[in-house]
């Protein structure tokens, strides 16, 4: 234990060094505290730690102390030491601090990038490193050879890009290099840890030249550190991979409580089943789970993260959200600002596909398991089939996203794969329907002024072998969804 003099030197020179502080109570509870508001004070026998607390401010003895570079622990004692309790000081970053250790971590993780570049390629001459200026998560690394051809290197430097942000990003910076009228640029190299060069490896993979030719993908290790260049695929090594064997169940059944949840909007209410149980949406967003627990139906309730237990005694509530969620989730609610109207649109727009999904094209039947069952978290939105027995994959988007085409052609990938090893006809996916045995459609939906102002380059730069439609809705969507214009792509 420390003793008090040491406590009452030392603890207010802590305090004193960093403008302001954490306070993580032994509940959880935090409060955000300035220097000037926690007093120490030594009262010759003990020393005394006041601050701001649930009932005003309090003053508590010190029975210990210990830190931890700047984290400080206290023991703080009351009702005359029978009770204790263990609280934590963090020092609180201004956002602007947090921001500035950010970027520096960043750049110094660009700087490995480009050390580990010019160590593994000798030949190549470092020109220059930098974020790039949108965001700061990706590392723009320039290197030039004897002959003075100069080749672009893109990183992510913030560990959360998905293979199709990087993609795009590399795409779109290489056009802007290619443009420069000193020294353009025509290649560019992707560098990536292990996963995530694997995943843009794949997703390379299904691009058309000459783009294809104009991107490299690298793979870097940073125990060592060094890099590799990753084979360039082509779609028949694709279908060479693995694959997450597709298992659906031939049946679902609802629950005694799902049951009486939808009677109370039957036009409205949906479920969707996992693994995990039911998740039950209104018009696409998602407002109550139910799970079989040791053979038991439990419920809960609530938008979002505001979730509550259902038992008889809350069953009121959940219909009070029912009666919320009719009056502003609907095409014409009083208030279009209101949160319940504008959570989850994409969600919404599958909803009502779902239920109808000739609304976008009279010749297609809707997997009836395949769209009720959740089987992954990047589960693709609508698997569908053609009169012919074509298959179509149909991605949803309710505002432009750069990244629709690529994610499209990610899940064309994986079906594709599931369809040549037989999996969907094994699981029974469309019931005893016959599956064509040509390659998948990729339906891309979305209303008319939602599609991305990239979406036709995006288009164009993949393989002729993903067959590309565009399906333009009315912008009344909720009301009436209406199909506006179509056009493929795959000429």
């Amino acid at each position: 234990m420390v003793s008090r003099e040491r406590i009452a030197v030392e603890l207010p020179e802590m305090i004193d060094a960093h403008f302001e502080w954490l306070l993580i109570r032994e509940n959880g509870r935090t409060f955000p505290l300035q220097k000037t508001e926690i007093e120490i004070t030594d009262d010759e026998h003990k020393v005394l730690f006041g601050f701001l607390g649930d009932e005003g401010f309090e003053t508590r003895r010190i029975e210990d102390f210990t830190a931890a570079g700047d984290k400080i622990t206290l023991v703080l004692a009351t009702n005359f030491g029978r009770e204790k309790e263990e609280i934590r000081l963090v020092p609180r970053v201004s956002a602007n601090e947090l921001s500035l250790t950010v970027e520096l971590a960043r750049l110094q993780k660009a700087n490995e990038t480009s050390r580990a570049i010019t160590e593994t390629f000798p030949h190549l001459k470092l020109i220059r490193v930098s974020l790039n200026a949108e965001n700061g998560r990706f590392a723009q690394i320039i290197v030039e050879a004897k002959s003075g051809a100069q080749t672009a290197i893109l990183s992510d430097v913030s560990e959360i890009a998905t293979p199709e942000t990087l993609l795009t990003s590399a795409i779109l910076w290489l056009r802007k290099l290619q443009m420069r009228t000193k020294k353009p640029i025509s290649e560019i190299w992707i560098v990536g840890e292990k996963r995530q060069a694997r995943n843009l490896q794949k997703l390379h993979g299904l691009l058309g030249e000459p783009i294809k030719g104009q991107i490299k993908i690298l793979e870097i290790s940073r125990k060592a550190p060094n890099i590799r260049e990753l084979k360039s695929l082509g779609l028949s090594d694709l279908w060479r991979g693995t694959y997450k064997k597709l298992v659906l169940p031939q049946t679902v059944k609802t629950s005694v409580t799902a049951k009486r949840i939808i009677e109370a909007a039957p036009e409205e209410i949906d479920i969707v089943f996992s693994k995990q149980g039911e998740t039950l949406r209104f018009l696409g967003l998602p407002f109550a789970r139910v799970r079989r627990m040791l053979g038991i139906e439990k419920a809960w309730f609530g938008i979002e993260r505001n979730r509550k237990t259902l038992a008889e005694e809350s069953f009121g509530e959940l219909v009070d959200l029912i009666e919320n969620l009719q009056n502003y989730r609907r095409p014409k609610p009083s208030d279009k600002r209101h949160e319940l109207y504008r959570l989850s649109p994409e969600s919404w727009l599958e909803s009502i596909l779902r239920r109808n999904i000739k609304l976008l094209d009279a010749n297609l039947i809707l997997s009836p398991i395949y769209n009720q069952f959740r089987t992954s978290a990047d589960k693709i939105d609508l698997l569908a089939l053609r009169k012919d027995g074509r298959l179509v994959i149909i991605e949803l988007k309710t505002s432009p996203d750069r990244e629709m085409l690529f994610q499209a052609a990610d899940y064309w990938r994986k079906i594709e794969l599931q369809r040549r090893r037989g999996e969907l006809k094994k699981a029974k996916a469309f019931g005893d329907l016959e599956i064509l045995d040509k390659p998948a459609l990729v339906y891309t939906v979305a209303p008319a002024l939602s599609f991305h102002r990239d979406y036709e380059l995006f288009a164009k730069m993949l393989s002729k072998e993903i067959e590309i439609w565009r399906f333009e809705l009315h912008e009344n969507w909720r009301e009436n969804l209406k199909v506006i214009a179509r056009k493929s792509y795959s000429e």
